[in-house]
């Protein structure tokens, strides 16, 4: 289905500043549809369409010789049943099918005078209401309510009517949505609570879900003709320690401004979000809309809580892990024999690569890590560890993106060993004697695809001996990087000679997508983890 932005492009004659003025009243006006127990179309004048010259390409779907409408978004109320069981975005209208759309843009004013249409087999009256950005009609809104269900209103209904009626007022005058305000949560709606304010501030009128949320804050009294900001002010933890209350809860809960805050009091959470009514110039008053949060704030700070744990582990394993490393450094210091020396020397490097990824993973906000980082420190440190008559600095290029901790970790072990056997065993005192030459390079590709990652590394060392064969290398390193890349990552590993000299390392990984289980980044996992 096409966007607001594309049809409006595509049809109409709208400048960047009124389609964001349509952008900020779409993903507010949820409120205005839900308050009238009504269908919301927008619909947008149709542009003159010019002359295509001979040659030139098609333009858009034929247009109406004069300008008409074309509607570019839809909402359905959550209070009441829908007028549209069909999308209708996109629908083009010809000239003279929407007379009160033409009445409303012409006339610059809110058009009631229809009587119910019966097309469809259900009662649907509908209005028109003007979009107005700085004195000129950008757009008309047709408001639909199914009368199917029509009985006498509550008090509740007849306040929501009332809201809905000075919002929609405010829409054709241009005071709504408000000019430069930032883009909120909004996440309150009409049915988790509403409070109506007067001009003065106080409560008018309070529905049962609002008065509820406001007893789990502690207020033993009726919310009717009580003054919001005070009553608000005097429930938080705040006021009850004798500390300064946040100005910005007064100015909330008088409907001052519109913007929301939150009250946190008697182990209660309730979210607040203002809308000042401002009609022909004049404060009318307020809605307030009302919203217990007290659980998901809850699961919020469980879960920062258990962010910050993990976090912490990974601190402190990584503060171990360089314990250990330290401890056979040490160790490798005190031995005589060579062959033992080497094998605690690899150690450490192994461990360190290890602890390398839980150091950026302590840092992280998701077990989800760049990459990209570790494998600059990991190639930083192969080559500071690297013998004299090896020193050779390996050069990343391409992007290996972002890893969760089960990849990264075993990844980073790989890369360190394949690096070490490429230092080691291509550029190493006895790689030069078998005909190597000091010096060289070492370079490490990375190819992301959306399903497959790809490590290469390549070396101008000696190479591999003409009998090399993988699978029955007794090399330690090998093993285990044959391990980590095959059993563990599900991937395929190859190692053969390189053209012009050397070595090439190829590991392919396959890389699946999912999401996180809460609002954030995409989230890759390898094919066994």
């Amino acid at each position: 289905m096409p966007t607001l932005t594309d049809l409006a492009r595509t049809y109409s004659s709208l400048s960047g500043p009124d389609l964001e003025w349509l952008h900020s009243l779409v993903s507010d006006w949820q409120l205005l549809a839900d308050l009238s127990f009504a269908d919301l179309i927008l619909w947008v004048p149709l542009r003159i369409p010019k002359s295509t010259p001979a040659g030139a390409p098609e333009g858009p779907p034929e247009i109406p010789a004069i300008p008409s409408w074309v509607a570019v978004a839809q909402m359905r109320p959550t209070t009441g049943p829908t007028s549209f069981p069909d999308d209708v975005v996109g629908t083009l209208s010809g000239p003279g099918e929407q007379v009160l759309l033409d009445t409303a843009r012409t006339e610059q004013r809110i058009w009631r005078e229809s009587d119910p249409d019966w097309t469809t087999g259900v009662p649907v009256r509908a209005e028109a209401i003007p979009v107005t950005r700085n004195g000129t009609v950008i757009a008309v809104i047709e408001r639909s309510t199914n009368l199917n269900s029509a009985r006498t209103p509550s008090r509740l209904e007849l306040t929501y009517l009332q809201g809905a009626d000075d919002l929609a007022r405010m829409v054709a005058e241009g005071t709504f949505p408000y000019p430069g305000q930032d883009a909120m949560v909004r996440s309150p709606r009409v049915g988790d609570g509403l409070l109506r304010l007067d001009g003065t501030g106080r409560v008018t009128y309070a529905s049962p879900n609002a008065q509820s949320a406001y007893r789990r804050l502690g207020l033993t009294a009726d919310l009717l003709g009580a003054e919001l900001g005070a009553a608000s002010a005097s429930l938080t933890k705040a006021a009850k320690k004798g500390e300064p209350v946040d100005e910005s809860l007064m100015l909330v809960a008088r409907g001052r401004a519109p913007k929301e805050t939150e009250i946190d009091g008697n182990g209660a959470v309730v979210q607040l979000r203002s809308i000042p009514l401002i009609v022909g110039g004049q404060r009318t008053g307020a809605l307030i809309l009302v919203r217990d949060v007290t659980e998901l704030r809850r699961r919020e700070r469980e879960l920062l809580t258990k962010e910050a744990t993990i976090r912490e582990i990974h601190h402190r394993v990584k503060n171990n892990l360089q314990t250990v490393a330290a401890l056979l450094r040490l160790q490798a210091r005190r031995m005589s024999m060579p062959e033992a020396r080497v094998a605690l020397e690899e150690a450490v490097r192994r461990v360190g690569s290890i602890a390398i990824v839980h150091e950026t993973l302590s840092h992280a906000p998701e077990e989800i890590v760049d990459f990209d980082d570790i494998a600059d420190r990991v190639a930083m440190m192969a080559g500071e560890v690297a013998s004299p008559e090896a020193r050779v600095t390996p050069k990343i290029t391409g992007q290996f993106g972002m890893l969760p901790s089960a990849v990264a970790t075993p990844l980073a072990m790989v890369l360190t060993e394949l690096l070490q056997n490429a230092l080691e065993h291509g550029f190493g005192s006895q790689a030069n004697r078998n005909g190597g030459t000091e010096g060289g390079i070492i370079e490490v590709r990375a190819a992301r695809a959306p399903e497959q990652l790809t490590v290469t590394v390549s070396d101008s060392g000696a190479g591999i001996p003409a009998d090399f064969d993988l699978e029955s290398s007794t090399s330690l390193g090998l093993q285990i990087v044959r391990t980590l890349v095959v059993a563990e990552l599900g991937g395929q590993l190859s190692i053969t000679p390189r053209a012009g000299g050397g070595t090439v390392a190829v590991v392919d990984l396959p890389i699946r997508y999912e999401p996180l289980p809460r609002q954030g980044p995409l989230l890759c996992q390898g094919a066994q983890t």
